[in-house]
């Protein structure tokens, strides 16, 4: 991914966003590595919690962009409420950063 492609980083995760292949059906990847969570129990956890955080933002992500997420350590210490809400500030900024832009 280029320097100019969108992204955001919270203490729970980092998102990533690329121009889509193909616009109006962007995918989502979720990646939780072995280096950061030792159990796969816990690795699965973090990419469960990824993946309901973005279902309740869904309405926040740009049609255009491939979107992929990466668990942070400390996810798996936080509330629902508090994920989501960090996950809604990240994606509404880049959607406010990125998402009127025409290329």
């Amino acid at each position: 991914m280029s320097d100019t492609d969108p992204n955001a980083r919270s203490p729970f995760f980092i998102v990533r966003a690329k121009k889509a292949k193909y616009p109006n059906d962007p995918r989502i990847g979720f990646m939780a590595t072995k280096r950061t969570f030792k159990l796969a129990v816990d690795r699965n956890r973090a990419k469960r919690l990824l993946r309901d955080w973005t279902n309740f933002c869904s309405d926040l992500m740009l049609p255009e962009y491939d979107y992929v997420f990466f668990a942070r350590g400390p996810i798996l210490n936080i509330t629902r409420d508090m994920g989501r809400a960090s996950m809604t500030r990240a994606l509404e900024y880049i959607m406010r950063k990125y998402g009127n832009r025409k290329k």
